[in-house]
């Protein structure tokens, strides 16, 4: 019994050489070619099998909400859009620059403050706030920086 898919494939036939290309060629990320083999099996046009999504999920083992969605994207954004994923729109930003990790290292590996056997991520935080080396840090930050900058505590 066949269902209508909300979403239509269509696929010309340099879309379905691409597509057969990328999954028979290389080494493509594997959820770009389970993405190609959704959209070979879902193509209705006249080379296709034009296969429902609870077909299509049987034969890729994956679920029928992600073809749907693989079908979404690729009526929304064509061929790379329902393949590939969408690129992230930002990235983070890192709160502290090389040389700011470098004066944090270098504080770190200071004597501890006065009163105190070692330095605390906390104290270290604050520290470095103190010296106007950045507005505010958090002491995760402050963790993160010091796990990759060094092997071994001072």
């Amino acid at each position: 019994m066949s269902r209508r898919q909300n979403h239509p494939v269509t696929l010309s036939a340099p879309q379905r050489q691409e597509l057969e290309a990328l999954i028979s060629t290389g080494k493509p990320a594997a959820r770009a070619a389970l993405h190609a083999r959704i959209l070979l099996k879902a193509d209705q046009s006249a080379a296709g099998p034009a296969w429902t999504n609870a077909a299509i999920a049987t034969a890729c083992e994956c679920s029928t909400q992600m073809i749907t969605r693989v079908r979404a994207r690729f009526a929304a954004g064509g061929l790379q859009r329902g393949v590939h994923r969408k690129p992230a729109e930002r990235a983070p930003q890192r709160k502290l620059d090389g040389a700011a990790e470098a004066h944090l290292i270098a504080l770190a590996c200071s004597p501890a403050p006065e009163g105190r056997q070692r330095w605390t991520i906390r104290l270290l935080a604050e520290r470095f706030v103190q010296l106007k080396h950045c507005e505010s840090l958090s002491y995760e930050t402050v963790r993160q920086t010091l796990k990759r900058g060094i092997s071994s505590p001072g």
